[in-house]
């Protein structure tokens, strides 16, 4: 019981860090390296509290694309309590049970990982049950919609790495795409309809960014290969190799966002067309990096590349604002 204490004080401590360390990473000239080493460090404690800034992400910027949100108390408490739902507790979700279902690789690849050995099952079954009824609980008071994205979220988390379904072992395409839609389009499709009803521009952008998201999701399998590969778990670097899937993983970032930026330039949104296609331009240095290496850096791309993608999120969000399309 000690030891479960002080893992969950632990984790508290790492959340707090990994909001300031996500906070900085957002701002142009800061240490990249510097971040990208905390918030990896971040993914070491309980729940990794440094995977929740997608979805949180992502509400807000469904928030920022709805013509109904204000910049009111009322609204900034309803935005606090999605980006809640969908990081501490979703996410959070997620997190717990990945990490439960994934015990064996994780003592290959991340060995000081604390559920796989420390907590038990008991725990972890008790832990996850209390973030998802929290979670749905939130979501459904904020609207049907809100709560059937939700549900539908927690579904593919669940989908993604337990039996039968565990996807994450059997099929690399599924279970990036389970991830990208419930970290990012459901997320943000969340966020709108928290504050009036979904539009057809909302769903293509949203479907966009989630394919878009769906090659960082690769990105992110580069750091378990080890492990991935002596399991049998068929993640796309173990699928393809890992020059084709980062290949493919970088081409997907980038053709994606590409399409978002023509539809938004497309409804006559033209400088907010011509600053998402700026802020392509510049992940296009850094994918260069990666390429050198793409096990070394693949955390320092998350914190440098990952940033300007958000950050063309937000322009899409505030031509969906504007245009009501």
């Amino acid at each position: 019981m000690a030891k479960n204490r002080e893992i969950f004080s632990e984790t508290a401590a790492s959340t707090v860090a990994t909001v300031r360390d996500f906070g900085a990473m957002l701002l142009p000239f800061t240490d990249k390296e510097a971040g990208a080493a905390r918030i990896n460090a971040s993914l070491r404690s309980f729940a990794k509290p440094g995977t929740w800034f997608a979805p949180m992400w992502a509400i807000m910027i469904g928030v920022v694309a709805s013509p109904n949100s204000r910049f009111d108390v009322p609204t900034i408490a309803k935005t606090l309590l999605l980006m809640v739902m969908a990081g501490p507790l979703l996410c959070a979700f997620s997190q717990v049970i990945n990490d439960h279902f994934d015990r064996d690789v994780d003592a290959i690849n991340e060995p000081l990982r604390p559920t796989a050995e420390i907590l038990g099952g008991r725990t972890i079954a008790i832990v996850a049950s209390i973030l998802a009824v929290l979670a749905i609980g939130i979501a459904f008071s904020l609207g049907r919609t809100v709560g059937i994205l939700a549900t539908a979220g927690l579904a593919l988390a669940f989908a993604y790495s337990a039996p039968p379904f565990r996807l994450k072992a059997s099929n690399g395409w599924l279970a990036n795409a389970a991830c990208a839609f419930s970290y990012e389009g459901f997320a943000w499709l969340a966020g709108t309809a928290a504050f009036g009803a979904l539009t057809d521009g909302g769903l293509i952008l949203a479907s966009l960014y989630s394919l878009g998201a769906h090659g960082l999701m690769t990105l992110n399998d580069f750091k378990s290969v080890k492990g991935d590969r002596a399991l049998g778990l068929r993640s796309l670097p173990v699928m393809l190799g890992e020059k084709r899937a980062l290949g493919i993983a970088l081409w997907g970032i980038n053709l994606f966002q590409a399409l978002a930026i023509a539809y938004v330039f497309s409804t006559g949104y033209w400088i907010a067309a011509i600053i998402m296609n700026v802020l392509l331009v510049a992940q296009l240095p850094l994918q260069a990096k990666l390429t050198r290496n793409p096990e070394k850096y693949a955390p320092w791309y998350c914190a440098s590349g990952i940033p300007l993608f958000c950050w063309s999120m937000l322009g899409a969000a505030i031509a969906l604002r504007l245009g009501r399309f």
